[in-house]
């Protein structure tokens, strides 16, 4: 799992940044071009590792106790379940919970949300902190640690022991961090600007078939302004050559661990999906912003200098900046808003399932509609493996999902009845070919919105006036599904 990118960004989804194992993965397997997340990190992260919707997975920050988590239930079958990433569900109210106590045999990475990708807050190995890792080592990048734990823990499981490698990245989360000769690779590659290269996405997107083929371009957000006025040109550009080169770092993460399943003898009957957990980020940082993960000063002890500065050019470990509404724009092509919002900027992404013995239809895409909550029974299907009728000493929770392993197999799947939404500034339900979303971007004016997705896949003919009955109907389906979830998760 990628944390913040946009439904464009992978070369094999229409984006001009570099991921060859991505695209090999895409190439050999199905890329699922009707998937949804959440709006937000840890309530995709709830979704993924449960099957159920976070409105009654998540409790005071951490997994609900009668939710039997994916390691867990795999664990429970024999499998070795492994770690190396951002976990984001260790909870609140001074209860840590690691990702040990949800059934990962080992883990290594960070309990937040957001870490410097040069000196990670939280780092952990199972329940101890070895912060001390990076501070001894000048060349430590948390993206080639998680590959770098990965590989390890794979060299020790016995080739017929079966396994489960979950790997959160936190790229291309902010900060904009990457190496110098990284980022250098990208110079000049978005000297177009966001309005060119979205135009030039979109073709290519339709092309590759991951769109429908008369979409169009939605407008640019009222914050970006065009290109041509743009009057950082240098430091706008540098912003998106970082997010890039986070991107493509780990991509070559993720072929590291590709080669080392092959070297095994393990990749041709490993089911491995890669998804993202939001759109791209839009949220611009000022210099006054302070937290945890941002740290004082830089391992040399040099003041850090947060902030979006367009003096100060992103990528070094002593900066602290994100890419802004611009560049998320792009990320986003050809939808609507960002991150925190339930339009399809904030939470239509992409997917990729790779399975060499187990999948029909190599290098196809797939429509099936779709959500994270579908990948635990998606995985337990595809395993074998039933999950347990209890979880914390009570009848466990049942999913929202279903399993996808008949889209695996080439064969049509009915849409869902509802796929249901509400976190941070999103509300949503989607119905059929309806979609009802709360617009709490027009401000004062934020009202439901409704699209008919068949017809404008990037919500940009609101029906919600023409249409007033669907959109009360709807309305009271949406809050009927609130209270259910709400109640549901209640001991």
């Amino acid at each position: 799992m990628s944390d913040d990118m946009g439904y464009s960004d992978l070369g094999c989804f229409g984006g001009e940044i570099r991921t060859p194992n991505l695209d090999s993965l895409a190439k050999g397997g199905l890329r699922f071009t009707n998937f949804y997340s959440e709006n937000m990190c840890w309530v995709s992260r709830a979704s993924l590792l449960t099957g159920v919707y976070h409105r009654t997975s998540l409790k005071d920050g951490h997994l609900h106790p009668r939710c039997p988590t994916l390691p867990e239930a795999l664990r429970s079958a024999g499998y070795t379940t492994l770690m190396s990433g951002k976990w984001h569900l260790a909870g609140k109210n001074g209860k840590t919970v690691y990702p040990n106590d949800r059934g990962f045999d080992n883990f290594y990475g960070i309990l937040g949300g957001a870490a410097s990708f040069f000196a990670p807050f939280s780092l952990s190995r199972n329940r101890k902190n070895v912060e001390q890792e990076f501070r001894d080592d000048p060349e430590y990048y948390f993206t080639r640690a998680i590959a770098g734990n990965a590989l390890d823990f794979l060299k020790q499981i016995p080739k017929d022991k079966p396994l489960f490698l979950y790997l959160p990245f936190t790229a291309a989360h902010w900060p904009l961090h990457a190496p110098e000769e990284d980022v250098e690779k990208y110079k000049g590659a978005f000297s177009p600007g966001w309005d060119k290269l979205r135009k030039q996405r979109l073709e290519r997107m339709k092309n590759l078939g991951v769109v429908p083929s008369g979409i169009s371009l939605s407008d640019r957000h009222p914050k970006v302004p065009a290109w041509k006025n743009e009057s950082n040109k240098a430091w706008q550009q540098r912003r998106m050559e970082v997010y890039a080169a986070q991107v493509t770092i780990m991509d070559e993460a993720i072929g590291k661990v590709i080669n080392a399943l092959r070297k095994a003898g393990r990749f041709e009957n490993t089911l491995s999906l890669f998804t993202v957990d939001n759109g791209g980020c839009h949220v611009e940082y000022g210099p006054t912003r302070k937290g945890s993960y941002l740290p004082g000063k830089t391992r040399d002890g040099r003041p850090m200098k947060p902030g979006n500065l367009p003096n100060l050019m992103p990528g070094p470990e002593i900066t602290y900046q994100s890419y802004g509404y611009g560049w998320a724009n792009l990320s986003n092509t050809p939808y609507r808003l960002f991150k925190q919002y339930d339009h399809e900027g904030g939470i239509h992404t992409p997917m990729i399932a790779h399975w060499p013995k187990g999948i029909v239809g190599k290098g196809k895409t797939v429509d099936t509609l779709s959500h994270l909550v579908d990948l635990m029974p998606t995985i337990l299907d595809a395993t074998k493996v039933a999950p347990p009728n209890t979880s914390g000493g009570m009848p466990r929770i049942k999913w929202d999902g279903r399993s996808l392993l008949p889209s695996l197999q080439g064969k049509k799947q009915p849409d869902p009845a509802i796929l249901f939404f509400h976190h941070a500034k999103g509300r949503a339900l989607r119905s059929g070919k309806w979609k009802l979303v709360f617009n709490r971007d027009n401000g004062k004016k934020a009202n439901w919105e409704l699209y008919d997705l068949a017809n404008d896949p990037n919500e940009i003919k609101d029906l919600a006036k023409e249409n007033p009955k669907q959109v009360q109907a709807l309305a009271k389906f949406w809050e009927a599904q609130e209270k259910a979830l709400l109640s549901r998760g209640k001991d």
